[in-house]
């Protein structure tokens, strides 16, 4: 989305001529085409103009996506505004737009990398205020991306260049985020008081999930505890309310269900009348039929078609739901979320099989015909392995001759160039847009992508550092390649904000300016003789 137009500048322009003679000659030293200039670069002046201008994005994808399914959105998580950044460079260069691009914020990734308490599981024990931090600082390093750009821009303008269009037409790096608030970190109020802190920070989507909050799990793995829909009601009215209060009017709930694989759960909701949702709830308890006479003092019963019944309890207090309730509980946890006022929904599931969620979302879709999903295309499955497994069992209802494969050791590496492999892999590649088109997946994200692609490019670059190739290991695997492939980051210098900072120096100071572009600068090593001419041509008019 273009957010850009030649207006900005020359209103920009017209206003601090106007400041000018208002102030009079204490003003003589600022240039007001320098002056718009920065203006322009900097369009987003706060965390919630970012968060109502990325909502209005997220609102006419959603539109586009009901419209024609092939126009599902996608995302990565980053940990750090630095690779948040790199991310949405990378996707300007390479596929020219942001358009149904966005970023997402994992509470795994804040929790096992960004907590003062040092690395954690995804708990909710790290600090909340880590989460608001995280997408200021991400929303920090976008901004810095647009004006490092822009101001490239500018100089070239300034030689002459004919980029006047490319200007006026800026995409900006800013995307939606969306922005994992756990289970609300305690009450509804706690709840409300971090949505407010995420939205004026930029987030414009929160994804908020049907955990108690102080016994919250990893959506994969076990021991999950799941609260009552009264109580998670309670938080998405927090969340809307927030983003009432700050103006957001468009903000997006992700109401996400851990029912799937949660098995307990810690209170038993109070039915006001027959069929009501507390009662619905109280139908999936797990309980034994009981006389007065086995009743022990202090126990909890419950009347159940006509009869005594004693839900069955945890030595820890926790209750039990029905085997085999789950994707009924599902159902009317996603059902019951979406008429509450949430947006999207999020199924987290035991692995990526479009079957089996599209049976979930199209029970769902029977009483709202538009519910859209978010899905975590979770790092967490063997993605090799369930696909294999799929592909496998196809062939075998299909009356294939699967007799080549072991079912029980798939992962083995001699299958890699096999007929099975070949059929599943194209399946992944095709994962999304099947999920999109049969499953009702508005967007597909990758959680913990950055965390695992730092890990191996780690693993790489110290085997051969610290191993017999030495320095070449850096410079063959990593700094030839960002110079062959025009990765921006190998002129670090420039993208840490060198050259615009040399620039608002000039502003400043004028041939005062100590400027760090000269030279003596060792960032023009990376320079092609014309790009370098050009760069110096620059610095002589700024000077």
């Amino acid at each position: 989305m273009k957010n850009l137009s030649e207006t900005n500048y020359s209103s920009a322009l017209q206003k601090v001529k106007e400041l000018k003679a208002k102030f009079g000659n204490t003003w003589n030293a600022i240039n007001p085409e320098s002056a718009a200039r920065m203006v322009t670069q900097n369009q987003f002046k706060t965390g919630l103009d970012i968060a109502k201008y990325t909502a209005a994005i997220m609102r006419k994808d959603m539109a586009d996506y009901d419209t024609d399914s092939s126009n599902y959105t996608q995302s990565l998580g980053c940990w750090h505004g630095f690779v948040a950044q790199q991310k949405m460079i990378a996707v300007k260069k390479h596929h020219k737009t942001t358009s149904k691009r966005y970023l997402y914020l994992s509470g795994w990734m804040v929790a096992a990398l960004r907590s003062e308490f040092g690395p954690l599981p995804d708990q909710s024990m790290h600090e909340k205020t880590a989460v608001p931090s995280l997408i200021a600082e991400i929303y920090d390093f976008l901004r810095q991306a647009d004006a490092i750009e822009l101001n490239d821009l500018f100089r070239r303008l300034e030689l002459g260049e004919d980029v006047q269009d490319q200007i006026d037409n800026f995409e900006t790096h800013i995307v939606p985020i969306i922005a994992d608030i756990d289970a609300g970190f305690g009450n509804e109020e706690a709840t409300y008081l971090l949505a407010k802190k995420m939205i004026q920070a930029g987030a414009c989507a929160i994804q908020i999930e049907n955990q108690v909050s102080d016994a919250k799990q990893c959506g994969h793995q076990d021991g999950k505890v799941t609260v009552p829909h009264e109580d998670f009601i309670a938080k998405l009215n927090a969340v809307r309310y927030a983003f009432l209060e700050l103006g957001v009017d468009d903000g997006i709930i992700v109401a996400r269900t851990d029912s799937e694989g949660a098995g307990l759960t810690q209170k038993l909701p109070v039915s006001q009348s027959p069929g009501d949702l507390a009662s619905k709830y109280l139908d999936f308890i797990e309980t034994e039929e009981v006389n007065l006479d086995q009743i022990k003092d202090n126990e909890v019963l419950l009347k159940r078609n006509g009869k005594l019944v004693k839900p069955v309890r945890l030595p820890n207090g926790l209750y039990k739901f029905k085997e085999g309730s789950n994707i009924d509980r599902v159902v009317l946890d996603c059902v019951t979320s979406l008429q509450n006022g949430a947006d999207l929904l999020w199924i987290e599931t035991p692995t990526p099989n479009v079957k089996q969620i599209a049976h979930m979302v199209n029970r769902v879709r029977e009483v709202i015909p538009n519910a859209k999903l978010v899905y975590n295309n979770s790092p967490s499955f063997n993605w090799t392995l369930n696909f294999r497994k799929q592909v496998f069992e196809d062939m075998l209802e299909a009356g294939e001759d699967v007799t080549a494969y072991d079912k029980d050791n798939l992962m083995d590496v001699k299958y890699d160039g096999s007929e099975l492999c070949k059929r599943a892999d194209a399946k992944i590649k095709t994962f999304q847009l099947d999920g999109a088109k049969e499953a009702g997946i508005f967007h597909h994200l990758i959680t913990l992508p950055t965390y695992h692609t730092t890990a191996l490019h780690m693993s790489d670059l110290t085997k051969g550092y610290f191993g017999e190739d030495g320095m070449l290991a850096y410079v063959k695997d990593v700094q030839r390649q960002e110079i062959r492939k025009g990765v921006a980051c190998v002129k670090h210098q420039r993208m840490a904000g060198s050259d615009l900072g040399d620039d608002h120096k000039t502003f400043f100071a004028g041939e005062k300016a100590l400027k760090a572009g000269g030279e003596k600068n060792t960032s023009n090593q990376f320079e092609t003789n014309i790009a370098k001419e050009k760069e110096d041509k620059v610095i002589s008019v700024m000077a």
